[in-house]
């Protein structure tokens, strides 16, 4: 009987709400007013509910939903950028984030400038991209526009340097949230080989609308509606289920 990988990541009870104001206090007096009357201003939105799971070493997870299910506040909290009011998110390696592509980079600054930026801040040092530059370029189909100032950088452009940048990062566990959709329909598919290069061989759970894409690269995947977990299986099984949902 095949032994089972370790668990990397352990999700247990896990809850996360948001506060949304309803009605804006005038003046202090107004608010020692709305105090004593027990009138909060706000509201409290559920977006996690008693979550939990854990996710083995090498796993390729997809976590799919409609807008608003939760998936991306999961995503979130598992990175550490939200923390949740009750409930426990245990790592055991080290885990990069695919959140938000480029931040870090300085407008001001060149493309060239700004590789050995956002490089210093993944942790590598000038030595190291040194080393890496020219495959990060050549990776991004930048190199005519390395010296410019990165201002004059297309969009498009920004985030496929950025993501050539991430994916030199050190980590155990990688988490994308609609990581693939970057880019034009060539670098894309530079993207899709690169994931399916290292499925199998490294942990990655990936955020996403495309069930495509889950059905491709994954070998299990969650279904989240309205802050639960309602299907956690085969990808085949909870894409299905996601276009029976919501089409």
């Amino acid at each position: 009987m095949k032994e089972e990988a370790p668990v990397v990541i352990s999700v247990k009870n896990l809850h996360k709400s948001f506060k949304l104001p309803t009605e804006r206090a005038w003046g202090l007096k107004q608010a020692i007013f709305n105090r004593l009357k027990g009138i909060k201003g706000y509201t409290e939105q559920k977006v996690l509910d008693n979550i939990s799971f854990d996710i083995h070493q090498n796993e390729f997870v997809g976590i799919v939903g409609r807008n608003g299910s939760g998936k991306s506040t999961l995503l979130k909290t598992l990175a550490k950028i939200y923390f949740p009011e009750k409930g426990s998110v245990d790592i055991n390696g080290t885990l990069v984030p695919f959140i938000e592509l480029g931040v870090g980079f300085n407008p001001e600054l060149s493309g060239r400038e700004n590789v050995y930026l956002n490089g210093a801040l993944l942790g590598f040092s000038n030595k190291e991209m040194d080393t890496m530059y020219d495959e990060i370029v050549d990776f991004a189909e930048l190199r005519p526009f390395m010296d410019q100032k990165l201002k004059n950088f297309s969009s498009g452009m920004q985030v496929r340097l950025a993501f050539s940048i991430a994916i030199r990062a050190r980590g155990d566990i990688l988490l994308l949230d609609e990581v693939l959709a970057v880019g034009d329909a060539e670098f894309q598919k530079k993207c899709t080989d690169y994931f399916a290069a290292i499925k199998g061989k490294q942990t990655v759970i990936l955020v996403t609308h495309d069930m495509g894409n889950v059905e491709r690269y994954c070998n299990r995947a969650i279904l989240i509606e309205e802050g639960k977990v309602k299907l956690d299986g085969k990808p085949k099984e909870v894409t299905e289920a996601y276009k029976k949902l919501w089409g």
